[in-house]
């Protein structure tokens, strides 16, 4: 089984640093394999508690290199629900990638462990007969601190319902748990991950290098 690792974050990091200075990121330092994945992007600021900044994977198996530089821009630059990291946040940002493991069909909405698994839900949409999906990483839901049901009625909204929610329309939910294994990486870890393997440190086109 592969794991997510530190090469894939440092791959990530290259690529968005690669995209800033408008040039070919390095080769990754991790084998090819297909697996869903997830780029998470946070921004930490003042040693607080670090905000997201973007999140976008794929829950279909996809070619790990091409899918981790593919979705470290997509989460970085196109989530909506955020406007374009800049290079200037560089400095700021934690990374975390993650593989997609463990698929299982659920027999009823609660069939899931808070902590332990990642879930994606599909449902009729009663209101317009359209058929809604999406899905939380294993980490939200303990990260947010719901219950099952507070997690199930936060994922409907995000599938875009907003109508009433009831108990019939949640049993109506057919769910997939799947697990995934994790790895988060600091820019600053990053950086010094660069500089000793390859002798010096990240750099990026018209931003001060206080991290250089």
């Amino acid at each position: 089984m592969v794991s997510a690792n530190r090469e894939m974050v440092v791959y990530c990091f290259d690529t968005l640093v690669a995209h800033y200075n408008r040039e070919e990121a390095p080769p990754p330092a991790f084998d090819e394999g297909q697996h869903p994945l997830f780029v998470t992007w946070k921004k930490v600021v003042n040693n607080g508690e670090p905000r997201l900044r973007g999140c976008i994977g794929t829950l279909d198996a996809r070619c790990l290199i091409n899918g981790f530089k593919d979705y470290a821009l997509t989460s970085a630059l196109r989530d909506k629900r955020f406007p374009p990291i800049q290079a200037k946040e560089l400095p700021y940002l934690e990374c975390t990638v993650s593989i997609l493991i463990n698929y299982e069909t659920g027999q009823h909405y609660l069939d899931w462990e808070i902590g332990k698994h990642g879930i994606i839900i599909e449902f009729t949409d009663p209101d317009y007969n359209t058929r809604r999906s999406a899905t939380y990483l294993p980490e939200v839901a303990a990260h947010e601190g719901w219950t099952k049901t507070e997690a199930i009625d936060s994922l409907m909204r995000k599938a875009g319902y907003n109508g009433t929610i009831t108990e019939t329309l949640r049993k109506r939910i057919q769910l997939t748990r799947y697990q995934s294994t994790l790895c988060t990486m600091h820019f600053s870890d990053y950086a010094t991950y660069v500089k000793t393997t390859r002798g010096s440190p990240p750099s990026v086109n018209g931003v001060k290098s206080g991290y250089n």
